[in-house]
């Protein structure tokens, strides 16, 4: 599918990956962005002229329910959904600092907004030409480590339904689609890990598996994951315990 002359939502798209994206599919695409900071969303609408924005915390599923009414009823139609907007929460339940009320909003976050915004943008989604709802992973929703157990249990969780989805809209116009990305460089990520791939390669990667129509896109070291869990499973366990 070619990237051009289409209606695209993205969320968290004012940093990191999702601006990248934003960066990339600019140019002859009507471009729809969600964020939960408004300087942020003012200032990319600056930038960037004619890009429609919204200002929501998708970790409250009221915002979640409440945005994706708005550009409903706004827009008829949409070509693609980008569900990017996560957040990891990396102590652990034994740590002295972990915050219980972390537990709901990173779930909400990082899962049941993105049901709920494919549920109440599908009608939007579902027309005559082909559409596609991407759902960003990663290479923690096929292998956990120790750390970020929520986190890890989201993208888990997100990569089945993922795939249960795609089975539902198997005889519709929506293609499901995910990308499982590896350690990216962004601010939720600075501080841990090294050779991290930079968030505009990952987005360029993220957009060419779009625009092939790859239903599982593995990117960088996660074609490695997917090979060794093959392999030997126990061995991806391992190594990923640990990372």
């Amino acid at each position: 599918m070619k990237i051009s002359g289409k209606q695209i939502v993205i969320t968290g798209g004012t940093s990191g990956i999702g601006l990248e994206i934003v960066k990339q599919l600019y140019s002859n695409n009507t471009l729809i962005v969600i964020s939960k900071n408004n300087r942020s969303l003012d200032a990319l609408a600056e930038k960037f002229d004619g890009i429609v924005t919204y200002q929501a915390n998708l970790s409250f599923l009221s915002e979640a329910e409440a945005v994706a009414n708005s550009i409903a009823g706004r827009f008829d139609s949409i070509d693609i959904l980008i569900n990017n907007a996560a957040s990891q929460y990396t102590p652990m339940f034994l740590d002295d600092g972990f915050f219980y009320e972390s537990i709901s909003k990173e779930i909400t976050l990082n899962f049941t907004s993105i049901c709920c915004l494919i549920y109440l943008l599908l009608p939007s989604l579902i027309h005559r030409s082909p559409a596609v709802i991407l759902n960003i992973n990663s290479g923690l929703g096929l292998v956990p480590k120790t750390s970020s157990a929520i986190y890890c249990g989201t993208k888990g969780a997100l990569n089945l339904f993922s795939q249960s989805l795609r089975y539902q809209l198997e005889d519709t116009n929506v293609g499901v689609q995910q990308a499982f990305l590896p350690l990216v460089d962004t601010a939720m990520t600075k501080g841990r890990g090294k050779n991290k791939l930079t968030a505009t390669a990952a987005a360029s990667k993220i957009i060419r598996g779009m625009e092939q129509g790859v239903a599982e896109n593995d990117i960088g070291k996660v074609k490695l994951l997917r090979a060794l869990l093959r392999m030997s499973p126990s061995l991806a366990r391992r190594i990923l315990k640990n990372s």
